[in-house]
């Protein structure tokens, strides 16, 4: 497997231009599924006058901001009970494209069936794994129904609708039922009231705002006796925050990892040019995904 270039330090920040992302050019904005989806849901919030397409894939969505089909697409990275999306880290691994803003939304599932159906007809339920699995508990209560996992949450509430059988339901959002003329046979089904899912949007332009407060980077770390508390007290001693770690296995290689970081910061800040320095000569692969405005 071809390995990723490194970034040349010696150009940092510089490969970054410091300006608000919001642009009045917007072309159009892209997410991942079809209307109803919570990706729809979350772009119509956040670019409610720009021009919207959906698309099939995550690496659709993505495809189309960097070949300047899109300005910017919206993507789901984590749910605050079935945490990361996989998918998402991946492509954020190998593709060129930045975080420049996250939003988080608040998630209330709910089991759609067509009109006429009943809560005691379902046999097979269709969603997202994400939501299969952060409504888990409640399908445990019901082990006689089959779970089958489609690509979008919407997508499968459409799916019921287009096939009108009584005895397949959908997990998804208020919207669908709506947008798809299904009934709501139960709400809240995901149990945990505090369920969240955080989105971001990617751009294929390297921008940050002075109010950026969040830097997300990706750190590969030599597979070496104490290597990841040392990476780790370098932060530390710059006094940067860190808010959060993830660490995915490397497909090319057994038992090591590559770490997801997200550090209270901005690039403009000489405690992160510093570490970033220190960095270049530590490890042997290192990404910044992003330097954006915290929802917190």
């Amino acid at each position: 497997m071809q390995r990723l270039e490194e970034i040349k330090f010696d150009d940092m920040p510089s490969g970054f231009k410091c300006k608000e992302y919001m642009d009045s050019d917007i072309k159009k904005i892209v997410y991942q599924g079809v209307e109803g989806a919570y990706s729809h849901i979350v772009t119509q919030t956040l670019f409610p006058d720009a021009d919207t397409e959906n698309v099939n894939t995550f690496e659709d969505a993505i495809n189309s901001v960097l070949n300047g089909e899109a300005s910017y697409c919206v993507v789901p990275i984590e749910n605050s009970s079935a945490g990361i999306v996989t998918d998402i880290f991946d492509l954020l691994l190998k593709k060129d494209v930045v975080i420049v803003a996250e939003y988080d939304l608040h998630i209330s599932h709910c089991l759609l069936g067509i009109k006429g159906a009943s809560f005691f007809d379902i046999k097979i339920v269709y969603s997202h794994p994400q939501a299969l699995m952060q409504c888990a508990s409640y399908l445990k209560e019901h082990p006689e129904w089959s779970q089958i996992s489609l690509l979008n949450t919407a997508v499968s509430a459409k799916k019921v609708k287009n096939e009108g059988k009584i005895e397949q339901a959908a997990i998804a959002s208020e919207l669908s039922a709506k947008l798809y003329g299904l009934n709501i046979l139960d709400r809240g089904i995901n149990r945990n009231s505090n369920n969240t899912t955080r989105f971001v949007v990617l751009s294929k332009e390297k921008i940050f705002s002075k109010a950026s407060n969040k830097l997300s980077l990706i750190l590969e770390l030599p597979h070496e006796k104490g290597m990841l508390y040392n990476i780790l007290g370098i932060f530390v001693l710059n006094g940067l925050n860190l808010l959060k770690i993830e660490s995915r296995p490397i497909a090319e290689k057994t038992f090591e990892y590559r770490f997801f970081i997200d550090i209270e910061a901005n690039l403009n800040s000489a405690n992160v040019s510093n570490v970033l320095e220190i960095l270049k000569n530590k490890v042997p692969f290192l990404k910044i995904l992003g330097n954006y405005c915290s929802n917190n």
